[in-house]
């Protein structure tokens, strides 16, 4: 069974993390949902403005790219869709988004879920 990832925080630029990510979970097989309002289409997948927009049943992970102000206001969002797990990447994991995550009951992870796959985010160039 395929396993589905929502990258939120995705960005049709290619040297943003949030892109190296869609092409990471990619890469790892994984069917991948980018989430951003400021874009249509990312590397070629539809991108959708939210995670409530995301066609899944269910999400095996998800992870975060944004800015903890940011974050924390679509904390609720990603816990009304119960994924198995949420990445916090480095600069979206705040100590204040990491506690309101896990009082929400979201699997909260502070890391980069780049290297979880067992990739590096340079392998993953700019062009």
């Amino acid at each position: 069974m395929n396993r589905t990832v929502a990258v939120i925080g995705a960005s049709p630029e290619r040297r943003k993390f949030g892109n190296k990510s869609v092409r990471a979970h990619l890469a790892a097989g994984y069917t991948v949902y980018p989430v951003t309002p400021s874009a249509t289409e990312v590397e070629g997948l539809p991108a959708y403005p939210s995670i409530t927009d995301v066609p899944a049943g269910h999400i095996d992970r998800v992870t975060v790219y944004l800015p903890p102000a940011i974050g924390l206001k679509v904390l609720p969002e990603i816990a009304a869709r119960s994924p198995g797990e949420v990445w916090f990447n480095p600069g979206a994991d705040a100590p204040e988004v990491l506690a309101e995550a896990r009082r929400l009951g979201l699997n909260a992870i502070a890391g980069c879920s780049i290297v979880d796959l067992g990739m590096s985010p340079a392998q993953f160039g700019d062009e």
